[in-house]
């Protein structure tokens, strides 16, 4: 959670990396990047209501509008709180978080995501670990935890745990089809490579 100044910076650039953007602020049609930013400052300002009096409310709310346009116009469905520094989402589509769910940092996702519940009295939602890579039509749901480093393959569907991580998953259901772990996938862990 974004409290802090130094923190809200921190997410920023963490974010503009894992997405490979370069310079301070999106271009005029970087879409995704401009959504990302709009969410951290609203999670900074949310985190913070107590301390910003009428001004930072209404700079709140300003935001927040400006949030749900963009997000319509991107078709994701990201609350604030629910997803870790480095953030990347591959490019707009839909995506959709349940708003009590908990996505690491680093984490790569792709159009057609669904992370959400499953059905019952209960609203129970997935934790994701760190540098997850979740490819384009996965569905994540229910009381499960994903450990780091899993790959998530397309079009999988993942209702049960897989707390070790450093694996890639696939399938419906999801099963462990290899030990490759997600370092190739996501940005910010990839090595650079020299030539």
């Amino acid at each position: 959670m974004i409290r802090t100044h130094e923190e809200l910076q921190a997410y920023l650039e963490a974010d503009r990396i894992a997405l490979k953007r370069s310079g301070k602020a999106p271009r005029l049609y970087d879409e995704v990047w401009r959504f990302q930013r709009l969410l951290r400052k609203v999670e900074f300002l949310l985190n913070t209501m107590g301390q910003r009096g009428p001004f930072g409310l209404l700079r709140h709310k300003l935001l927040s509008f400006a949030l749900h346009r963009q997000a319509v116009r991107c078709g994701f469905e990201i609350p604030p709180n629910t997803c870790g520094p480095g953030l990347s989402i591959a490019h707009r589509g839909t995506i959709i978080i349940h708003p009590e769910a908990r996505v690491g940092s680093n984490c790569r996702l792709h159009v057609d995501v669904v992370i959400g519940t499953r059905p019952g009295p209960e609203e129970r939602v997935p934790v994701i670990g760190d540098n997850c890579y979740i490819g384009p039509g996965a569905k994540i749901f229910g009381d499960i935890v994903l450990g780091n480093n899993i790959v998530v393959g397309a079009n999988s569907v993942v209702n049960r745990s897989f707390p070790e991580g450093h694996m890639t998953i696939a399938g419906a259901p999801a099963q462990k089809v290899s030990d490759t772990a997600s370092d190739e996938y996501i940005i910010a862990t990839r090595k650079r490579t020299t030539t």
